[in-house]
């Protein structure tokens, strides 16, 4: 019994370990934070549940049946990179280009009634909100290294090890409902220069963050090529 309780112990802690630089909860909020700070508190708190819950969700579908899902439609993990890097870049780029700093009080509340609506938000909040700035390929790729890893295990330690991995996918799901909800803080802390320049800097972070997955999945497909 002790054993198994430290085996789970050390499993939670390696699963947060591996997926907090992939989730990164903290820099996820500021990429998202364009999409919800229009939104009225009640608003983005539903909005920031829902993404928590579409985050634990694909989470825990990639961790127990996404190989299988990939498998069968015959898609790779490079190939989600490749895809997934180039939607994040899309992001960047439509928020480098905006012109935020220079609307008028009129274009502000025109886009405050446009991004406020909670049916307008909805659409956005699973694609791209939560896949794939939130949870995107790289989340997917460690659950599903933290999965292979647990099937070659017996049924009692597999289900341990799978019990880890959901208790550290809950854990970062906390995270992520955290620092969402209080973004608009943090920025606001900052005063009005400091948020103009994290606006454009996290844009351009976006742009590179999207560029790095979309080459990291060219490098593994053009390996795998001059492999075969």
């Amino acid at each position: 019994m002790e054993t198994s309780i430290h085996t789970f112990i050390h499993l939670l802690f390696t699963g947060i370990i591996a997926l907090f630089p992939v989730v990164n909860p903290i820099g996820s909020a500021f990429m998202v934070n364009p999409y919800l700070q229009h939104l009225s508190n009640e608003d983005k708190k539903a909005a920031v549940k829902k993404i928590t819950l579409y985050a634990f969700c694909v989470c825990v579908m990639s961790l127990l049946a996404g190989h299988y899902i990939l498998e069968l439609f015959g898609i790779s993990i490079p190939v989600i990179q490749l895809a997934g890097g180039i939607m994040i870049c899309k992001m960047g780029w439509e928020f480098l280009s905006a012109k935020n700093d220079e609307k008028s009080d009129v274009d502000k509340n025109d886009m405050q009634n446009d991004m406020g609506a909670q049916s307008d938000i909805s659409n956005k909040l699973f694609y791209p909100v939560t896949f794939p700035v939130t949870t995107g390929a790289g989340t997917i790729s460690v659950l599903f290294t933290l999965s292979a890893h647990s099937k070659a295990l017996s049924i009692n330690n597999y289900l341990i090890n799978i019990l880890a991995i959901i208790a550290a996918v809950l854990f970062m799901c906390i995270l992520i409902y955290i620092f969402y909800l209080n973004t608009k803080k943090i920025i606001t802390f900052l005063g009005s220069s400091g948020e103009k320049i994290v606006n454009r800097l996290t844009s351009f972070l976006i742009f590179c963050v999207g560029l790095q997955i979309a080459v990291s999945g060219i490098q593994t497909l053009v390996m795998e090529h001059i492999g075969k």
